[in-house]
């Protein structure tokens, strides 16, 4: 079980800040971004392996399961 940033949020945000860039804004002035979009994944067959059993509630909550 992990939470990651969305690839393709990630990937919004920094065209945006090239954008801002080529437009003529000084990279060191933008602020620092934190995401705020975030996956939550379950691996099923890691969890097998080492024997943790993932409730399906749990299981149901999850942005992307690996079987």
């Amino acid at each position: 079980m992990s939470y990651s940033t969305d690839q393709a949020d990630t990937w919004r945000q920094a065209g945006i800040y090239v954008g801002r860039i080529l437009k003529g804004e000084k990279p060191g002035e933008l602020p620092a971004q934190q995401a705020t979009k975030l996956e939550f994944v379950i691996n099923l067959k890691t969890a097998r392996a080492i024997g943790l059993e993932v409730p399906p509630t749990v299981v149901a909550l999850a942005d992307e399961v690996i079987e």
